[in-house]
This record gives C-alpha cells, structure tokens and sequence, in this order.
C-alpha cells in the first residue's frame, strides 16, 4: 500500500497507478477521488496537507499535493484538454496510453510522440476559476490555521524543501505569544528584527513563515521579467497580500459561482513551460493537450487575455482539483462542516454534535463576558453593546422575493468625531470575526475608490472592487472622516453601491452593456457622528460612561487583558450562533401578532410594521445569543424592552440637538 510520503509529494504515481489497472473503464476518475477523499479522512489528515495560504510556493514540491483556502474572484471559460492521449515510438512503434486529467503539460518520453490522430484519444472539458485569499482575512485565523500545519510537521518531521517539501525551521512559540504579536504588531516587529526565525534565500535575507513573502508585493502588483506593465493580482481589497492560484475543477463546477469560499484539494502545477507564452519573443507552444491544435492560446484574441489568463505559473500557480468543498464559513476553530447534508460520516457528525453541545452548555458565561468586554471596547455602554453582539451574530437567513431576511445594519451614532475611536472598535472587531474591513468614508476614498466589480472586455476578466467580499465578512464604515467636499461620478456611483449592498444585500457588477446582480452577505456597522447618511436597520447612539484621558492606551490594555483562550471562545461564540436554524412557534406567532396589535392601539402613530420587524430581528437574535433556537415570550419582552431603551436614547438626542436624528 503506498505510504503518506506518496499521495501527498507524489500523488501522480497513485493517479498512474489507478489510472494503469482500470483503463479503459472510465471508472479510474472516479476512483481517484474516492482514494483522496478516503486518505484525507484518516487521523486529521487534512493537516498534513501544505497550504498555499501559508507556505510560499517556492517551497513546496512540485505536483505534490497542496490545499488552498480561497474566494472564487473570477472565472474563467471552460477548456479542452486531452484527457486520455496516446504517444508511440517511432522507432518500434511502440504505443503507450496516458492520462492528460491533473496536468498542463503532456507526458511524453524522449523517444516517443503524441499521435493526435489516434482512434484512444478521449476529449474532455475542465472549468479554470481565478482565485484569490479570503479578502480581508484575520491575522488570528491564518495563525491558527499555521499552528495546526506546524503541529503536524513536528509530530510527524516531515520535510518540504525546494525539490522535495516544506521545512518550517521557526522556533515555536506558543498560542497566546502568536495572539500577543498579532495584537501588538510593534512587538512582533521588534521580536523579527532581533530574532529572525527562516532564511528564505540569498536575496531576500532571512524572513519569518508564518505568512511568507509568496507575494513578493505588499499591493496588487507584481512584476513578472516577460511581462510589462507589472501583472495585476486583482485582489478585492488594497493591500492584500497572498497567493492568486488558476485552480482547474474536472467535476460539478456548476455547483461553485463568483465570491464562493472554496478549500480545494488538488495537484501543484507550476511548470515554468506555462510562462512561455507570457514571452513574446518565444514561439513556443505550452503544452499539446488542448483539443483545438496544438496551442491552448490560440483561441484568445488579444495579447492582455493571453496575459491575464496564462500568467506566470511562479507568481500565479496552478492547482488541479481532485476534492473541494464549498465552506460555510472560514472560521478555524470550528468543524468545516456543521450540517448533517455535509458531513460525510457517522464519526465526523458525532465530534461535530460532541463539539456543538459542549460549547452550548457553556454559552451563558461566554456571552457575559463578551458582553463586558464589548461594553468596556463602547466606553461603558451596556446598551450599544448589546446591538453589537446582535449585529455580529445576524445574517442573510433567506430572500423573499428581493427582500434579504436577517440583516442586520447597525448605525453607532454619537461617536467622536475625526478621532481613532472607530480604528479601535474596528481593532476588537478584527480580533473577534474571521473576516472584515475597515472602509473610511472620505471625499478622497468615495471619489477615488474601485467599489464595484466591472468586467473588462479586452483582457476577458471580472476587475475586482472593494464590494467584492466573501459572505459573512464584516464591513466597518467610518462616517467619521467624512468632511465637506464635491462627490463626482465615480463618488455617487460609490456612495449608491454602498446603500444598495446595505438595503438589499447585492452589488450590481458593471458589465458596460448591462448590470448583473450579485447577491452577498456582509455585516455592515456605521459609525458616524450624527445619523448616517447611510441607510441602516437600527440606530444605536452612544452613550459613553467612561472618558478615557488616553483613548490608544485605553483600548490597549483592554486588548491586553483578555486572554487568548478566552478571545477564541468569543470567535467561536460568533461563529456558531451565525449557523443555528431558528424557529418561531404558532403559539407564539399569535401571542406576538396580539402584542402588536396592543402596542398599535395605545401608540398608533409611533408603532409601524417597520418597528415590528425590527423588534422581531431583536427577538431572533437575542435568542440565539442565549443558544436558544425557538422564541420564548421572555426574549420577546426583553427585545421590546431593548428597543424602548433604544428609542428613548434617540428621543432624547433629538430634543438636545433639534432635528439632527
């Protein structure tokens, strides 16, 4: 039987030898799959597999077997390639069958040649998606995700080096250290000057891996020797940093769209044969498995869509999907999969279940304490706190017609104007969501900013835009910063895009002849001074009982004295409340429907089927931060209650400042 070290650094010799005993039954790809899916189920083998999220591409073995966490950015249209080819010798006429699944170059001996007329060939179809890092993913998540790898590599000393494995030469450090970096990013600045941990080659020095220079450009861009202008990643969000993968899906491809977040499983490929079209004085041919001739390019009309669609494998690899997976979530400290459809077997559904309800018998302490640390992250603010726990725990449950049920914007009003208050709030909610942004609300950014996704015609691709988030991402808008100025067109467009994403959860991408709707799910919070100009679901002012002298130290050593233990029990609290079903019950239906009727006949002005639906959104997630799925009349009181403290705090703010609210 073959070991670990041959499915996971040469998993072409076990697709070969499947491959050999089964042809020509047109089982053999379907057994490949059961084989892989069957490995990566023994003893967390998920683990064992190098991820291109944290290991640099340089390191890893070519056509070993690599994992990639990513969004689907963009995809590509469908190729043809050989998938069964048959080469023969023309000295003895010798024929050979070969399999051209996994692979962009054709295997061919030295002697032998790819007979294209064969009667054996087989013609099959695969789907290329252009993919991309989470946008906006926490620092937290990638170290947890790097401990797990780390962990395997030290139990199990295994070796990846530049021809064979990755080898991870850093010294350990502990989980609450990793947390004590990523909190205090001028510690971790200070510990890699005077202690650098991984020499990453001659030329840049020594770096430390835990997220590897794969990039090699802090921005979008890098520069590849054949190609100029510098190749554009097209990353969402400015300033991200990973690795952009061509990932090539041989089956149900159908099932995955544009913003997707994916863990493929698949086979390296990083040929330096697939930069040679990238060089123009080159008249060389990639590979022959494309159906059409012998040049896969030439189908592609303009030298920028030959660029774009076939860049340098060293900067953008290839990875060919033998398993993937659509995730619910990315959040590390949870099972990938917390719905029985999912789950594969009886002993996974079991430690997920095992997992769940251990963590719900514990909900109502963890809750507590993150409802004092929010409060103290609020300047003492009970109430804002409370909206902020139900904001973070909300999403898009269903659409009716072109409603999204289940958002929940929240608008924190009252605070400090053009201050850092809301780069500090945005801080804690970084440390506690898997993924998130911190969008600054100025003339300059609205005017200047690439919002909305657009397609562009020349090079065939979707360019990115800021709206282009995975679901469940928490988007932060600092209304703060916004000063008196002129928005010009590519403002309005910006400030409209924003308002539809928050009203009716879809960006509307530009296809220049027309508009296509992209539904989404991102968690927006404002923070203004006054009432946004934004749209939102609920207005919370604040009220804050504490002045700290020195808002930066304040919000420090708030940081500072939450353990790390404990912030993972707050990640995992948000996490899992965004996936329980929630019910509401007859019995209680009626009792709410006669409530409001009540409430319309005392306050028939001031009581709409607006403030309904918001109290019933109260309701809901009030419920499911106490771990309860099923609303009791108790929760529903106590949502009323919160939206009469709510009210009465934005009465009052009205009456001291007029009309302002």
């Amino acid at each position: 039987m073959p070991c670990v070290a041959d499915w996971l650094n040469n998993p072409f010799s076990i697709v070969q030898g499947i491959f050999a005993q089964n042809v020509p039954n047109s089982d053999w790809e379907k057994k490949v799959t059961e084989y892989f899916k069957e490995k990566l189920k023994e003893n967390n083998a998920t683990n064992w597999v190098p991820s291109l999220n944290d290991v640099p591409v340089h390191y890893l073995k070519p056509n070993s077997l690599v994992k990639f966490r990513c969004m689907v950015q963009d995809m590509f249209d469908p190729e043809f390639y050989m998938g069964i080819y048959e080469t023969v010798d023309p000295n003895t006429n010798t024929r050979v069958l070969h399999f051209g699944k996994y692979r962009d170059v054709a295997e061919c001996g030295p002697q032998q040649e790819i007979d294209l007329n064969s009667s054996q060939t087989v013609t099959s179809e695969r789907q290329t998606f252009y993919c991309v890092p989470v946008p906006g993913e926490s620092a937290w998540s990638v170290v947890v995700l790097n401990l797990q790898f780390y962990a395997y590599i030290s139990a199990s000393q295994a070796r990846v080096s530049p021809s064979t494995s990755y080898t991870p030469s850093r010294h350990k450090r502990s989980y609450e250290e990793d947390e004590d970096m990523d909190l205090h990013p001028s510690k971790q600045k200070e510990q890699h000057m005077g202690n650098s941990h991984y020499c990453g080659g001659d030329i840049h020095g020594c770096v430390e891996p835990k997220r590897l220079e794969t990039e090699a450009s802090a921005g979008h861009h890098l520069i590849s020797p054949n190609c100029s202008p510098p190749l554009d990643l097209n990353f969402p969000l400015p300033g991200e940093k990973g690795p952009a993968c061509l990932v090539k899906v041989y089956e149900s491809w159908d099932s995955f769209k544009v913003n997707d977040v994916l863990e493929v499983y698949g086979i390296l490929s990083v040929d330096p044969v697939l930069s040679i079209v990238n060089n123009e004085e080159s008249c060389a041919v990639p590979f022959p498995t494309d159906s059409s001739a012998l040049d896969p390019m030439e189908c592609m009309d303009t030298a920028e869509e030959q660029r774009v669609h076939s860049p340098p494998a060293s900067l953008v690899p290839r990875i060919h999907v033998i398993l993937a997976q659509k995730l619910q979530h990315i959040n590390p400290l949870l099972p990938a999969c917390l719905n029985e459809e999912e789950s594969k077997t009886c002993e996974y559904l079991y430690l997920t279940s095992l997992f769940v309800s251990n963590f719900m018998s514990e909900l109502s302490p963890v809750r507590a304490e993150l409802l004092g640390f929010l409060t103290h992250a609020l300047l003492g603010d009970s109430l804002a706190a409370e909206y902020l726990i139900l904001h973070l725990i909300s999403t898009v449950y269903a659409r009716r017609d072109v409603l999204p049920l289940g958002k929940f914007t929240v608008n924190l009003s009252g605070c400090p104007r053009n201050s850092i208050f809301t780069e500090h709030i945005y801080r804690i909610i970084q440390q506690l969501v898997p993924a998130s942004y911190h969008l600054q609300m100025t003339i300059e950014n609205m005017n200047h900013s690439r919002f909305i996704p657009h397609k562009d015609y020349t090079a065939n691709r979707l360019v990115s835009g800021v709206l282009q988030l995975a679901s469940n991402t928490s988007l932060v808008v600092d209304e703060t910063q916004l000063e008196q100025g002129q928005l010009d067109t590519t403002g309005v467009h910006n400030v409209t895009a924003l308002g539809n994403l928050i009203t009716w959860q879809k960006v509307d991408y530009d296809f220049s002849y027309h508009q296509m709707e992209f539904p989404c799910n991102i968690n927006v919070l404002i923070t203004s001074e006054g009432r946004s100009l934004l749209p939102s679901d609920c207005q919370v002012h604040l009220q804050p009982q504490i002045i700290p002298p020195n808002m930066e130290e304040y919000m420090n050593s708030l940081l500072t004295a939450v353990l790390p233990s404990v912030l993972n029990k707050f990640r995992i609290y948000l996490s899992l409340l965004r996936l329980l079903d929630y019910s509401i019950s007859d019995e209680v239906t009626k009792a709410v429907e006669e409530d409001f009727v009540e409430m319309r006949k005392n306050d028939p002005e001031s009581i709409t089927a607006d403030d309904l639906h918001r109290t019933l959104l109260v309701a809901r997630f009030l419920s499911l931060s106490a771990g309860q799925t099923t609303l009791s009349r108790e929760r529903w009181l106590r949502a009323k209650q919160l939206e009469a403290l709510r009210k009465a705090r934005l009465q009052q703010q009205k009456c001291v400042n007029g009309n302002e609210l």
